[in-house]
């Protein structure tokens, strides 16, 4: 009788699991293809500051959800070791000032990074995070760091990506400043739809 109990519990706590995953999914969908519909860069300086701000904002947000994969795979990698959401929120503090740093540094041509050294790296910072994930007890203070470095290399990913994509010179900084808040929003939105799903 007691086995058939635990048996009914657990298969009950998979079906709301798998009901929230897919919830999750379809949140996911919606929201990127809200912002679908404004990808087109070819006439950027026909724009006004404020169309321009719009557009930089979606296409900050596309570059996390949908289209971000290896992005979000690090953030969740981030909330997976201490699924609560403060301590995820300060690493997520720690990622986005690091890679606004490199984002910026780049786009004002500072300096020029490489996608054939970039994007090899940010691949190893999701290896190494969800390494440190199934072999570390607990979070440690150290991860604060490590997160900065590695949002220093996702930030030189990003400027490869707005790179590409160009930027309107008479709306330079609010474009890539808004951009940048995109990236933002699409990375919270990631933090807050795990939480909704697993957090404590």
């Amino acid at each position: 009788m007691v086995h058939i109990f635990c048996m009914d519990r657990l298969n009950s706590n998979n079906s709301n699991l798998i009901q929230k995953s897919i919830g999750l999914a379809i949140i996911f969908l919606l929201v990127s293809q809200s912002v679908y519909a404004h990808d087109n860069v070819q006439e950027l300086e026909k724009l006004s500051r404020s169309e321009a701000a719009i557009l930089y904002l979606q296409l900050g947000f596309t570059h996390i959800l949908p289209l971000g994969f290896d992005h979000i795979l690090f953030v969740l990698s981030l909330y997976l070791l201490s699924p609560e959401l403060k301590p995820v929120l300060w690493q997520a503090t720690a990622f986005t000032v690091a890679h606004s740093i490199t984002l910026g540094l780049a786009m004002f041509n500072v300096f020029t990074p490489s996608p054939g050294i970039v994007e090899p790296i940010i691949a190893l910072s999701i290896i190494y995070v969800a390494l440190e994930n199934i072999l570390s007890p607990s979070l440690k203070r150290s991860r604060i760091g490590i997160v900065f470095l590695f949002g220093l290399v996702h930030g030189m990913g990003f400027a490869n990506a707005l790179g590409t994509l160009g930027l309107p010179q008479h709306s330079y900084l609010t474009s890539l400043v808004m951009f940048n808040v995109g990236v933002e929003l699409g990375q919270l939105a990631v933090i807050v739809s795990a939480f909704l799903v697993f957090g404590k």
